[in-house]
């Protein structure tokens, strides 16, 4: 039997060009991501994202929409498996916790080069409509 991760991501917008961004300080992943985190046992995958943006932002968004999925193998050969979705709905203020510095930014001025590897090809699957889906087996494949 597979061995499958389930986690979750957000692209929350504020409706006037800006995006929610988390700076990460995990050094095996570091950089701008949006925020997001794992799927506990029992819990839908649209609890789980409205709940990983509120621990590490502060924020309670509403109505996300899954957007597409990312997935790749892990070292150990577990499936990781990340939910994207998209907001623009949300309440509450902003903070950071200890994933992160969290902070508005713009979308077109957001320096890829600042982002966490690989960020750059997952903003294809929140931005594009024909494109749900970024496979990686040594490169990346988009479906």
């Amino acid at each position: 039997m597979e061995q499958v991760i389930l986690t979750n991501m957000c692209m929350v917008s504020d409706g006037c060009g800006n995006v929610l961004m988390q700076r990460r300080l995990d050094p095996n992943w570091p950089g701008l991501v949006f925020p997001g985190g794992h799927v506990e046992p029992g819990e839908s995958f649209v609890d789980s994202v409205i709940r990983e943006v509120r621990e590490e932002t502060g924020l309670t968004i509403r109505h996300p929409v899954l957007c597409g999925v990312k997935q790749f193998y892990t070292e150990e050969g577990s499936r990781y498996i990340v939910l994207l979705f998209r907001a623009n709905e949300y309440a509450g203020e902003l903070h950071s916790s200890a994933e992160g510095e969290a902070l508005w930014v713009s979308r077109k001025s957001l320096d890829v080069r600042e982002c966490a590897p690989g960020f750059e090809l997952m903003l294809k699957v929140f931005e594009d409509d024909a494109v749900s889906e970024i496979f990686y087996d040594g490169e990346a494949h988009f479906f």
